[in-house]
């Protein structure tokens, strides 16, 4: 936008006056640089988030002049983000936990040229409803075995032309798309954020959950264990406690010999053997 425009198209005017509105009513603003993510993946997730969050797609132009204008504490630490075409997230959610749901909302997506297939693609024996034709060198050359059949190409039997990890070319991108099998997991992540002033970088909103939860049930393990050890009553503990005061009476009673009606039977044993073992040194015992 020049400086001395005085007017804009209607569809920048509006996006520009929702970068005024948006970050004043929403707790948390972040943003998506839109150079990793396909339109295909933001669908789903309006669906998926509608109610919670607002997605707002705009040009860095427009964004860095409506972020200059606003009084929002923290809010021009976002301009330098302002790169290419990007998108807004508004939020009162956590950008942490907002990061995870977005973790969580993964799609397939179909495949293009240079992409690393997410998972091992499986070419299934089917007919493909194309026609014989040039397509049939691209299956050959994709190492996908073929027959004609009535016209049409079948493939032959189950192939896995690409494994897990795997570059797919371009030629097998094109096939796959009219086999319908989409073989890229695509996800978004946060790439900052501005709560309450304070500004989150992309590496900082990464959390493993499966990591975290394993750390938080290891540090509950280490607290019971430890509480049982000082014998530090709670709800959790106090059926351990009481056992291990059990357990530690009924060993103190029978290394004292103090019947009780459970120790009992344990110190008769242990009497006896005690008496076996003093007759027969006395049977084996030789005066010098």
């Amino acid at each position: 936008m020049h400086e001395n425009r005085t007017s804009y198209p209607k569809r920048k005017t509006q996006m520009y006056q929702q970068l005024l509105e948006l970050p004043k009513k929403y707790k948390v603003v972040s943003i998506i640089q839109m150079r990793k993510v396909r339109s295909t993946q933001i669908l789903p997730l309006r669906k998926t988030l509608k109610g919670q969050v607002e997605f707002v797609c705009v040009k860095d132009k427009v964004a860095v002049k409506a972020l200059e204008t606003l009084d929002v504490p923290g809010i021009k630490d976002l301009i330098d983000d302002l790169k290419g075409q990007i998108m807004f997230i508004f939020t009162d959610m956590s950008p942490f936990k907002l990061n995870v749901l977005l973790a969580k909302n993964k799609i397939m997506m179909a495949a293009r040229g240079g992409d690393v297939a997410s998972v091992d693609i499986v070419v299934p024996a089917k007919n493909t409803g194309i026609a014989p034709g040039p397509m049939l060198t691209e299956f050959k050359e994709a190492g996908i075995p073929t027959k004609i059949d009535q016209g049409t190409i079948w493939i032959a039997k189950d192939s896995t032309p690409v494994e897990k990890g795997g570059v797919i070319n371009e030629k097998l991108a094109s096939i796959l798309g009219k086999l319908d099998i989409k073989p890229v997991e695509a996800g978004i992540s946060l790439y900052s954020a501005l709560e309450d002033g304070l500004k989150y970088a992309e590496a900082e909103m990464v959390i493993d959950v499966e990591k975290i939860r394993d750390s938080f049930a290891q540090a509950h393990q280490e607290a019971v264990s430890l509480s049982i050890e000082a014998a530090y009553v709670t709800a959790d503990n106090i059926s351990q406690i009481l056992g291990k005061a059990s357990q530690y009476a009924r060993s103190l009673s029978i290394e004292s010999g103090f019947m009780t009606d459970e120790t009992k039977e344990q110190i008769l044993q242990k009497a006896d053997a005690q008496a076996k073992a003093v007759a027969s040194q006395a049977k084996d015992y030789t005066p010098a």
